[in-house]
């Protein structure tokens, strides 16, 4: 990384362990919306990386965004969360947005002045996005969207949604899908926020667009038909954020447990002395440092311009798969304390799950890479 986004990571750290592991438990249990740690987040420049300088934001590599999301997430994963989408939204417009849906979106996007996420899923589609059903048809010089969405995080508080549609219902497949750039009105209604097992916070909710007009200025690019294509593309970075969360679960998971291991005593000694700790923490620490370097692998990736599926895929199915051990494991280390609220561990244990099924199930992200060895004939 450079100088500036070394020190753009540092930042972030010592804000986590500032600001946000003081005050994490209390605003986790009670399911209470991080005002304040948002708003620093907004200050510290985190909504704007991603987005170009003339923009106002700072355009940092995605290893850099790889460390600064691993270091919210080592605080709190929902703080990941809460920029997570912005990002990948941010990306959109960058690359595909025309002149005038940059001006006009990214400088109060860099501020978190807008905050924006994607609605993607859809009641009864899931990780098949072609087969998503919300329509926005064309009446003179606007769009009519009906459709449900669901699962959208920081739906309530979202100036901007990346919405995917269907452009062209009779279109085969994806290729009448596309993306159009929607603001909260008349006629798309948040109905309702959806109780989780962890990722506590920050909403994830149900949308209902019942006659929703918007602009045709609001597809995203020039053309019809490039939704889906754009939003692969998304999801790359996309995916490499969601390993990055993981990586943050994991590094908070394994910090904990190395410290309870060395305080803790049994039978008259440490207990990472005693081999069965030992091994689980020697095994936590590998599993970690190898999805790590996966995930860099998949930024550096990212960041040639290439195509990624392959590689965001691979680092998202590790690291979430890893969390998911190594936040097992802590809970292993720390015994009946590992289950009581009163230690972090619990909440990693919630946590991590999400990251296994969220923006795309590891079981898709399987087939991704199953169907990207195939074409590229092998890795």
């Amino acid at each position: 990384m450079t100088e500036e986004e070394t020190t753009v990571v540092e930042t972030v750290r010592e804000f986590v362990d500032r600001e946000v592991r003081p005050v994490v438990r209390e605003l986790e249990h009670a399911n209470t919306y991080p005002g304040r740690l948002i708003a620093t987040m907004k200050q510290l420049g985190v909504y704007g990386l991603g987005i170009a300088e003339e923009y106002g934001g700072t355009d940092v590599s995605a290893e850099c965004f790889v460390h600064v999301t691993e270091q919210l997430a080592r605080g709190w994963m929902s703080l990941a969360g809460a920029m997570g989408g912005h990002t990948v939204v941010a990306k959109l417009i960058g690359e595909f947005g025309t002149p005038h849906q940059k001006r006009h979106y990214l400088p109060k996007m860099a501020t978190g002045e807008i905050r924006a996420t994607m609605a993607l899923t859809e009641p009864s589609g899931g990780s098949d996005l072609q087969a998503i059903t919300t329509t926005a048809l064309r009446r003179d010089e606007s769009y009519v969207v009906n459709g449900a969405k669901t699962w959208i995080s920081n739906a309530r508080r979202a100036g901007l949604i990346a919405l995917l549609c269907k452009t062209d219902p009779l279109a085969e497949k994806h290729r009448g899908i596309s993306i159009l750039l929607v603001e909260p009105g008349d006629g798309l209604t948040v109905s309702r926020d959806l109780p989780k097992l962890g990722y506590k916070g920050v909403e994830a909710c149900e949308l209902s667009f019942d006659g929703y007009k918007t602009s045709r200025e609001s597809l995203l690019g020039t053309e019809e038909g490039h939704g889906f294509a754009q939003m692969m593309r998304g999801l790359e970075i996309g995916r490499i954020q969601v390993a990055a969360r993981a990586l943050g679960v994991a590094t908070a998971a394994l910090d904990d447990s190395l410290a309870y291991a060395r305080e803790r005593t049994s039978f008259g000694k440490p207990i990472w002395q005693h081999q069965s700790i030992g091994n689980l923490l020697a095994d936590m620490a590998t599993k970690l440092t190898a999805a790590r370097q996966l995930t860099l692998f998949a930024a550096a990736k990212y960041d040639t311009g290439a195509r990624a599926d392959l590689e965001a895929g691979m680092a998202k199915l590790f690291a979430s798969e890893t969390a998911m051990e190594v936040a097992l494991d802590a809970v292993r280390i720390h015994g009946g304390y590992g289950y009581s609220t009163e230690f972090d561990v619990e909440r990693y244990f919630r946590d991590a799950p999400l990251m296994i099924v969220g923006e795309g199930t590891n079981e898709i992200q399987r087939t991704v890479i199953a169907r990207q060895l195939v074409e590229r004939g092998g890795r």
